[in-house]
């Protein structure tokens, strides 16, 4: 029998006791998004009692989040890099927290220290001929956290695509192996309605050929994808892309053949959609996951030919001060990779980069009332994302606002004629006020 063989076999073992060598006070990292653990992390639930203060940390989840319930806030205490439904209320409820970074710093923040990492939960591939098994379709902060973590514990899932880039870890660095198949959360396509699709043709309109995209996941992101298809010779370098990818891939529209850094291949830190998505990325050297360092820096983003990034946003205030994360005081989310996919298009070195914020001009609020995604100011709380200079274009259903290179007042006279018309008037008001003069109507 093969060496990696024999240390598999030995380090084979229950989820339950697994999930024994995690005590009071340490630090469990998850694996991200799609590729999280359940029977691992229900197993450690299940233990809870024999546990206090197990701090949790992980970005987005699409599970259940259990540890993050009140009747669990003696033995987890979630302190996540990215909110969740099943996370928010620990939070806003004190007794959970978030704490605030840049995606790509995760690297640096695990090698360093900054991020204590005691155990790693991850999913895995069964071992190839070889020993190693596959990460799958989350590398982005997954990579590091599996490379730094004093204890390694990884769920082993046949129906996890295997897959190529900083993906591949020899059986011998890991701690336990529990074989235990799932399938993957899977995202339903979203509801694509007449304002994204218009916010997806404008959107598109920006896009050259030849450019390298990050589009992100949603419904704008998908409604983008389906007005690219007349692009040439896209590229990807992404921190995540969705299904919409697929389609213009087997399509002929993205070939990456000018990718800078990565030509010919699709550079992306993780992937979430359907099992569509999924198969497509098992197995597929044009494919290559990486970790956010590598992604989502600022950096490297800027080496990128034509970069086009689109990303969404809880709201714009009239300067162009862009809202991701919170709504007022309540956080919702976290700026993820945003703040430096923008600044490294604007920092282009081909000077041919554009950081595109799109969404739908207003929303309905927590009580169902529709409010402006557009306001004179930024609510009382809420958290800056991204600074009045970083962004180039704010996309609404109405129109394209170019803020890049525009005096305070231009901006505002660009953002009040791509707002809901029902809220125009509100916002002409605060303008009059600002500017000292009337509006100019056309």
């Amino acid at each position: 029998m093969e060496d990696w063989k024999k240390i598999y076999r030995e380090r084979l073992c229950t989820a339950e006791e697994a999930v024994s060598l995690i005590k009071s006070g340490d630090h469990v990292v998850f694996g991200h998004c799609a590729a999280e653990p359940t029977v691992l992390i229900d197993a450690m639930v299940a233990n809870a009692d024999a546990y206090r203060g197990v701090h949790i940390h992980h970005m987005q989840t699409l599970g259940p989040g259990k540890y993050a319930q009140p009747q669990y806030k003696d033995n987890f205490h979630f302190d996540g890099w990215f909110l969740s439904p099943s996370t928010r209320k620990c939070v806003s409820d004190g007794y959970g927290d978030v704490t605030v970074n840049h995606y790509y710093q995760a690297t640096q923040f695990f090698e360093d220290g900054t991020f204590r990492d005691d155990v790693m939960l991850v999913m895995v591939s069964p071992p190839n001929e070889k020993g190693y098994v596959s990460i799958g379709v989350s590398v982005d902060y997954t990579r590091p956290a599996v490379d730094n973590a004093k204890i390694l514990i990884a769920q082993v899932n046949r129906n996890l695509p295997f897959t190529y880039g900083d993906t591949l870890i020899h059986v011998s660095r890991i701690d336990r192996f529990v074989e235990a198949d799932q399938d993957l959360y899977e995202l339903a396509p979203p509801h694509i309605g007449d304002a994204e699709m218009a916010i997806g043709e404008y959107c598109a309109s920006l896009i050259p050929d030849g450019a390298t995209i990050s589009l992100g996941i949603g419904s704008i992101p998908d409604a983008v994808c389906r007005f690219l298809g007349d692009k040439k010779d896209l590229g990807v370098f992404s921190d995540m892309f969705s299904d919409g990818v697929v389609q213009l891939y087997e399509d002929g529209v993205i070939t990456n053949k000018y990718c800078t850094t990565d030509p010919g291949v699709m550079a992306v830190s993780f992937v979430m959609g359907t099992k569509r998505l999924y198969d497509f990325v098992d197995r597929n050297p044009a494919v290559s996951f990486r970790t956010a360092e590598y992604v989502n820096h600022p950096y490297m983003i800027a080496q990128q030919s034509q970069m086009c990034i689109v990303n969404s946003s809880v709201g714009v205030d009239l300067m162009g001060q862009i809202v991701s994360a919170s709504i007022g005081e309540y956080q919702f989310s976290g700026v993820g990779g945003q703040p430096s996919l923008i600044r490294g298009a604007t920092m282009s070195r081909d000077r041919k980069g554009k950081g595109i914020i799109a969404m739908t001009a207003s929303v309905p609020d927590f009580s169902g009332k529709l409010v402006s995604k557009i306001t004179p100011f930024i609510a009382h709380g809420a958290e800056v994302s991204m600074t009045r200079e970083d962004v180039c274009y704010v996309v609404t259903e109405f129109g394209i606002a170019k803020l890049k290179g525009k005096s305070l007042e231009d901006r505002a006279k660009e953002l009040i004629r791509i707002a809901d018309p029902r809220f125009r008037d509100e916002l002409i008001e605060e303008y009059e006020k600002r500017f000292g003069h009337r509006f100019p109507r056309k």
